[in-house]
């Protein structure tokens, strides 16, 4: 038997002998006692992933975040008793490695992540992207733990073809897309080299609570909410495939049932919306006048369009994004008007 399903040896031991009703329910009791480490998950997407994985009845989760800018301990106020933190950078190889053998199963999500961002600080994207999955892969093929490495859609670039599906070309256009690219080749050839089981994740843009103010809705809903301009790059054509963060976080909790070792796995919005379209929401929700659109010179690497294929997720998953994105732009905006105490401080303007 290979060596990573080792640690679930003795469970599936223990059950043998019992009726299939008592069968079923031990499995059960097993999947919500599985140890759980989550890399990045003080961020965005990770602290609601915990939190959705607690509501799920995962009792043993523990967070690995260095707490950049985007890592917030406030992210994860309402159930840091019921958690495991370190804080610590997957940057570290020993560190890294100490957190996963006691783990089952990890979700990477840690990562440098806002493409502007990489445009002035390419190297700490590098680094963290491509050197801290390393040390994560080897972490998890010394201790055969199970790898969900959450990717990104960016690895794309353009799209060449509609719906984006994961046999798409890989063409990054900044360098955070670039890093991401590279790790997430990087996870493939751990599958094809060592049979490490690692499922490689591509959601599309998500957005939602507690989504940092440098990100394009967060920050075009927090300079509505003060009166300032909303900067529009270029003519605001360029599209995106938007994606709630509660519809995202599902799909990664499933995942875990995914025998889809070594492929690659979008998780897609199904909602199509340009950055022009969405400026022009937002100021409707917030009441707002149109006057405050701005126009503003193009991001060097731009991508002009994004729209993702479900088809492989809900084939293997039986999974669909449920939140429409008129309705889940407006919780987005009333949970920002109601949040200001967590955003205020995170703004440079």
């Amino acid at each position: 038997m290979p060596n990573h399903f080792s640690k679930y040896l003795k469970t599936s031991l223990s059950i043998l002998f019992f009726s299939k009703e008592s069968e079923s329910l031990n499995k059960l009791s097993d999947i919500t006692a599985m140890r759980i480490l989550v890399t990045g998950g003080a961020g965005f997407i990770g602290s609601n992933l915990v939190g959705h994985l607690l509501e799920k009845g995962f009792e043993d989760i523990t967070i690995y975040d260095c707490l950049t800018y985007a890592g917030r301990l406030e992210n994860l106020e309402e159930f840091e008793e019921r958690i495991t933190f370190l804080k610590k950078d997957i940057r570290n190889a020993a560190d890294i490695e100490n957190a996963i053998k006691d783990a089952d199963i990890v979700y990477h999500l840690a990562a440098a992540s806002h493409v502007d961002r990489s445009i002035t600080e390419p190297e700490t994207f590098m680094t963290t992207e491509f050197l801290g999955t390393f040390n994560i892969l080897e972490g998890c093929r010394k201790h055969d733990a199970r790898l969900i490495h959450v990717s990104t859609c960016e690895v794309y670039g353009t799209a060449e073809e509609i719906p984006m599906g994961e046999n798409h070309p890989l063409n990054p256009r900044s360098p955070y897309a670039a890093s991401k690219c590279g790790a997430d080749r990087l996870c493939y050839s751990y599958h094809i080299t060592y049979s490490l089981p690692v499922t490689i994740v591509r959601p599309f843009n998500n957005y939602g609570p507690r989504q940092h103010t440098e990100k394009l809705i967060p920050h075009f809903i927090t300079k509505a909410l003060r009166n300032k301009n909303l900067p529009v790059y270029g003519r605001g054509e360029a599209t995106r495939d938007w994606l709630y963060v509660g519809d995202c976080v599902e799909a990664l909790a499933r995942m875990r049932d995914a025998k889809a070792y070594g492929e690659a796995i979008n998780i897609a919005g199904e909602s199509e919306r340009s950055v022009l379209q969405i400026a022009h929401l937002i100021l409707e929700y917030t009441g707002k006048p149109k006057s405050l659109i701005t126009f503003v010179d193009d991001r060097p690497g731009n991508v002009p369009r994004f729209l993702g294929s479900n088809e492989k997720i809900n084939r293997i998953l039986k999974w669909k994004p449920r939140m429409n994105f008129e309705e889940g732009l407006r919780k987005t905006v009333e949970w920002y008007k109601n949040n200001e105490r967590w955003w205020a401080p995170l703004l440079s303007n």
